[in-house]
Formats: C-alpha cells, sequence, structure tokens
C-alpha cells in the first residue's frame, strides 16, 4: 500500500510527475526529427501530369536530395483543377515528413481565388520548406504566325477582334493568368482555351488550334530551340540567357506585362519545425550543386533558394498580385 502523504505532499509529488512529463514531450519532438528519415520513403506529389516544369523541377531536385537524406522519395502525379486537387489531398498528410508537395505559382497564389469556396488557404494550410526556383514566362506562337513580337502580336489580335485565343495549362494556372494579365494590360479580350496541363497545351498550339501561350521557359525552350515554335517575349525583368535575342514585355512597350513564376517545396502545415529545417537545409545543398544549376539553366529557370520563413513571405507578396488582378478581371470562379 502507498504511504499516506499530507495534501501539499500529493500536490508537490503531482507537479514533480507533470514536471517530468513535459520534459518527456519536449524532448520526443527533437528525438523524432533527428530519426527522420528512417521509417518509410517520402513521397513528393506533382499535381501535374509529366513532361510540364513542375515534372522538371520535381525530377532535378528528386535524386541528389534523396541521397542527402539517405532515403528514397518517390514522384508520385496527382493532377486535376490546375494543380489544386495535389494540394487539398496534402491538407489532408500527417504533418510527419513523408508527404510533401512540389508547389507552383498557379495552385498557391492563383487557383484558389478562382473557387467559389477556397478549398484551402495557401498562407495558412501548408509548411513552406525551401524555394527552388523562379524565372521568367516565355510567350509563344507558331512559326507560321505573322507576328514576331509580342507587341506584333498585340497589333494583330486588334484587328482580329473575336477570333483570337491563348492556351493555358488550365483554369487557375499561372499560364491561364498571364493571358489575363495581358488581356488587362492591352484592353484586349483573347478568348482563354485551358487544356489539362502543359503538355496538351503545347501540342495543340503547335497544331494550330490556338494562337498564344504564355508559360515556363522549362516547357518551351526545347519546342522554341527545335523550331516548333516561335519566342514573342519573355515576362521577366531581364531577358533569358537561352534566348538573348528576345526582347522582354518592357522592352516592347508592354511593361505591365510582367511576371515570373516559382516552384518550391511544401508540406501540411504544422510539420515539426526541426523536419523543416533539415528539409531546408538539404535542399539549399541540392540547388547549390552546379549540375543542377546548370539543368535548370538550359532549360530556362534560375535556381533561387529561399528557406522556409523567406519562401513564405514570397509565395504572400504574390497571393496579393494574383488575388488583385482576378478582381480587377473579375474572373468567375468555377
Amino acid at each position: 500500500m502507498a504511504p499516506f502523504l499530507p495534501a501539499a505532499a500529493r500536490g508537490t509529488r503531482r507537479l514533480a510527475v507533470l514536471a517530468g512529463m513535459a520534459a518527456t514531450l519536449g524532448l520526443a519532438l527533437p528525438a523524432a526529427a533527428q530519426t527522420w528519415p528512417t521509417a518509410k520513403p517520402i513521397r513528393l506529389i506533382v499535381g501535374f501530369p509529366p513532361g510540364g516544369g513542375i515534372d522538371f523541377a520535381a525530377r532535378t531536385v528528386q535524386v541528389p536530395l534523396q541521397e542527402l537524406l539517405k532515403q528514397q522519395i518517390i514522384v508520385e502525379y496527382k493532377p486535376g483543377v490546375g494543380g489544386m486537387l495535389a494540394a487539398t489531398e496534402l491538407t489532408r498528410a500527417a504533418p510527419d515528413g513523408y508527404t510533401l508537395l512540389l508547389a507552383n505559382t498557379g495552385p498557391f497564389a492563383i487557383a484558389p481565388y478562382l473557387q467559389a469556396r477556397m478549398p484551402y488557404d495557401p498562407l495558412r494550410n501548408f509548411s513552406y520548406i525551401g524555394q527552388i526556383s523562379q524565372g521568367s514566362y516565355i510567350a509563344v506562337t507558331r512559326p507560321d504566325h505573322p507576328a514576331n513580337t509580342l507587341k506584333e502580336f498585340v497589333d494583330w489580335a486588334r484587328t482580329n477582334a473575336g477570333k483570337v485565343n491563348f492556351a493555358s495549362a488550365g483554369k487557375g494556372s499561372s499560364t491561364h493568368l498571364n493571358g489575363e494579365l495581358l488581356n488587362q494590360v492591352t484592353g484586349l479580350d483573347i478568348t482563354h482555351v485551358p487544356y489539362k496541363g502543359s503538355a496538351p497545351a503545347v501540342q495543340d498550339l503547335i497544331g494550330g488550334q490556338t494562337q498564344l501561350l504564355i508559360d515556363a521557359g522549362t516547357v518551351l525552350l526545347p519546342q522554341v530551340k527545335g523550331g516548333k515554335l516561335k519566342a514573342l517575349a519573355v515576362t521577366g525583368a531581364r531577358r533569358d540567357p537561352q534566348l538573348p535575342e528576345v526582347a522582354t514585355a518592357a522592352e516592347q512597350g508592354l511593361p505591365g506585362v510582367q511576371s515570373i513564376g516559382f516552384q518550391g517545396i511544401v508540406g501540411p502545415a504544422n510539420m515539426p519545425r526541426e523536419i523543416v529545417e533539415r528539409l531546408a537545409a538539404e535542399l539549399g545543398k541540392v540547388l547549390a550543386m552546379p549540375d543542377v544549376q546548370a539543368k535548370f539553366a538550359a532549360a530556362g529557370a534560375e535556381v533561387h533558394y529561399q528557406g522556409s520563413d523567406a519562401f513564405a513571405a514570397f509565395v504572400k507578396s504574390d497571393n496579393e498580385k494574383w488575388a488583385k488582378l482576378i478582381r480587377e478581371r473579375k474572373i468567375q470562379p468555377d
């Protein structure tokens, strides 16, 4: 039988036990983070079909990152709803570091604002780990189109009002909003034609079903260099080193058509800070590798690493920009 203790002594013992439990719990999280990721392979979800710029980024960092983490990384494709299907699935995943997502501009700064009810809050429902890259978009058309610059395309579109369209990788994608930005700046009303990903959008542009696409260099550079598409402009502040002869939109008198896309890795909300920091540090090492930087540069993207806090702040600023455009263009939700 336990010895009788006065009330004060019993209270003191309870406090001691609670303090011991708190200390144990306090140590549990860092210990788990130190052993991560030994339990199972890491899933890296891509919210678009294979062959696009998001897939390229995922595949480029996959092998070196898994070598540093000493754990297999499996790329899984969950395309649909402009990347939001994958992002929504991530919000339901356990925040244990074993389910991650290759995030990009569309589902994290644009698409949620095009829904009658937002399926998630891009600023609250995720753990931002690290930005991978950012880069200009390229405006392209078919080689036989009469326009050789974006300014000439705008002039051509004015004389062919009601007959012009632009392709996108889906409603709510960055390619969709790039076209709407061009409409807003120029006063045009070019018709939007959405596709399920960049690859089919490119194929129909080559086939003549559409006339314009403004997408990432990772998607379009091979087609431009192969002579299947013609570059009209780049949307960044400076020219693309892979296309030095192609002027920026600003150089062509369209300074409002300025846009950059981002890519990075995110996890579910409330991931342990220790895991976030470990992932961010290892991702930073990967992106500092010369061969990784060369692959992104050859694809028309610029490695632009930012850690967790800076990446989250960047995404917040991008959200404000695109949400404003959606309001001003009165783009209707699905």
